[in-house]
């Protein structure tokens, strides 16, 4: 049974996009699977994504944070910089309804996802420097998403900027914190690293019933205006990411970062935590239902971009015949 799990996981974590998408898909065309993951369920189901990412630090990925403090600011100020403004401009340039307008401010104001780090090691990219950057913009989100919804999204709709900061707190701060301090406990203990090792699918899972929830959600509002919305959404969502990776990497360049960290921090500045956005939208947001659509295709497209990405590194060492050096010098 439990090579059948683990096997599952890998599965999971392999072909998180595809799961997903048929998740998506599936609930489209039987909305009421999902119904059940809203208000406080779906907080719990984002902790618990959260308690998995918790579960996969260890004391040496926090000490990152000491041995190299000016690559994590790089990577935090490009995290926190780019993605609003890109949401920002985004939201301008195709003027976009109240709704979709919070929806895509809200992912690009989020801090950048738990799968991110995946993506890096399969690039070859600086995963230390990673695992840094997530830690560091998933403890500064508390404060950065509500001012920055406050800066960007202030004339669009009231935010409530002490709301957003406990709710953060509650559903990323504590569960991480919690999986952290479990992981300290019981780390040397025989069965440990097989409880890690089933994190991932969890993960997935979990996300996609963040995703099959808010489908659910949607889906009225998706038949009544038809195809036509959901592909401005998508079109959106996909120059905020694709930017995000552009833009993350002329940071890196601009840094003088060598190949393996520009790969990483191209990353972690385009996926974001949609599935932090997903429940914020939700919660902060309900006299905006559509404001979750963009932050449902997010979920979705960030895990799919992110492979295809990681497959575009590998194919370009591949042709140059190079081995990337992933060392933090």
């Amino acid at each position: 049974m439990l090579k059948i799990l683990l096997s599952a996981s890998r599965w999971l974590a392999n072909y998180t996009s595809l799961f997903i998408i048929g998740i998506a898909v599936f609930t489209f065309f039987v909305p009421s699977t999902f119904k059940w993951v809203s208000g406080i369920t779906q907080t719990v189901i984002l902790g618990l994504i959260m308690l998995t990412m918790g579960l996969t630090l260890s004391a040496d990925d926090f000490r990152i944070l000491a041995r190299r403090p000016l690559d994590i600011f790089i990577g935090a100020c490009a995290q926190f910089i780019i993605m609003p403004c890109v949401a920002y401009l985004l939201v301008m340039v195709f003027h976009l309804e109240p709704a979709l307008a919070i929806g895509i401010l809200l992912v690009g104001c989020c801090p950048g996802g738990v799968s991110s780090n995946i993506m890096s090691f399969l690039c070859h990219g600086d995963v230390a420097f990673s695992v840094g950057m997530t830690c560091v913009s998933t403890l500064l989100a508390p404060v950065m998403t509500p001012l920055l919804m406050q800066i960007t999204a202030g004339e669009i709709v009231e935010i409530d900027t002490i709301g957003m900061f406990l709710n953060i707190l509650i559903v990323t701060i504590l569960p991480v914190s919690l999986g952290c301090f479990l992981n300290y406990l019981y780390s040397r203990k025989s069965y440990f690293p097989i409880l890690r090792s089933l994190m991932p699918g969890i993960s997935v899972i979990c996300l996609a019933c963040i995703v099959g929830g808010v489908i659910s959600t949607v889906h009225d509002p998706l038949i009544e205006r038809g195809l036509f919305l959901f592909m401005l959404t998508f079109c959106v969502v996909l120059c905020h990411n694709t930017l995000g990776y552009v833009l993350g990497w002329l940071a890196g360049k601009f840094a003088k970062f060598n190949a393996a960290k520009k790969r990483t921090i191209s990353i972690e500045v385009g996926m974001q935590n949609a599935g932090l956005a997903t429940n914020l939208a939700t919660v902060f947001f309900v006299a905006q239902p559509l404001a979750v659509l963009p932050c449902a295709i997010s979920c979705a497209w960030h895990s799919i971009s992110g492979t295809l990405l990681a497959g575009l590194f590998l194919q370009l060492d591949k042709k140059n015949g190079q081995q990337i050096q992933t060392s933090s010098k």
